[in-house]
């Protein structure tokens, strides 16, 4: 499960990296230490042009069919086994693929008396790109509400030792792969896999993360003394759908 991510380095390094323009939305962002669901924040559209785009959607996917918005709080996350079966991810699988850029992501591992997060991130000065859906729901009143879900695949063995799922993440090379609607099913399917573990660095940092309403640089900084009562989880179910 991944539900809470961190996007704190200049939105100027989302046009390098990713080659997309950016909404004047994103560009007024302030940096992000504890992205949580519901929170609007960037992600990359390609368009029909070909031009790729970094908006602002709400972290929780909901289905265009949906009578209400509550159900986005229960679809952070997409399990890329079931992707193509389940009625809520079924077509933006085919049509409406995105990227979600992040710093870091947080996972949570059990210890005696309690949890203790760990801050992810890229084991070189570059972003995560974690593979994402977008789907657009009209409001009642007319108003339309684009949302996002994060995918999700089996840990790599560097994150077995927090959690039995991590992100998708994209590689560079295949952006073009991943965004475009012209890409084979097969081609897109092969992408949904553990990212290595040589390329991700893993650090305890404070639980004040588990709060989502701090905030700040605090929350990444690596603990100098975690928690020696570590105990790794191997199986364990989250609330992905």
């Amino acid at each position: 499960m991944c539900g809470r991510y961190a996007l704190y380095d200049a939105i100027s390094r989302l046009r390098e990296q990713f080659g997309c323009d950016i909404d004047s939305l994103v560009r007024n962002l302030p940096p992000r230490y504890n992205a949580a669901p519901t929170q609007r924040l960037p992600v990359i559209r390609q368009l029909a042009s070909g031009e790729r785009v970094a908006h602002l959607l709400r972290w929780g996917l909901i289905p265009s069919w949906a009578k209400d918005e509550t159900i986005g709080a229960r679809l952070i996350n997409a399990r890329c086994e079931t992707l193509a079966e389940k009625a809520s991810f079924r077509n933006a699988f085919k049509s409406r693929r995105c990227l979600v850029p992040a710093s870091g992501f947080y996972e949570w591992q059990k210890v005696a008396g309690g949890k203790q997060p760990y801050f992810i991130r890229p084991a070189n000065d570059r972003l995560f790109a974690f593979a994402g859906l977008w789907e657009r729901w009209s409001k009642p009143d007319g108003e339309t509400l684009d949302t996002f879900a994060i995918i999700t695949t089996e840990a790599n063995d560097a994150m077995g030792e927090l959690h039995e799922r991590m992100p998708v993440i994209v590689p560079e090379e295949d952006y073009d792969l991943w965004l475009s609607k012209e890409t084979h099913p097969e081609l897109v399917r092969r992408l949904l896999v553990p990212y290595e573990s040589a390329l991700v660095r893993m650090q305890a940092v404070t639980k004040r993360v588990g709060n989502v309403r701090n905030e700040g640089p605090e929350l990444v900084a690596p603990l100098e003394a975690p928690s020696d009562s570590a105990l790794p989880i191997r199986h364990h179910r989250d609330d992905e759908a």
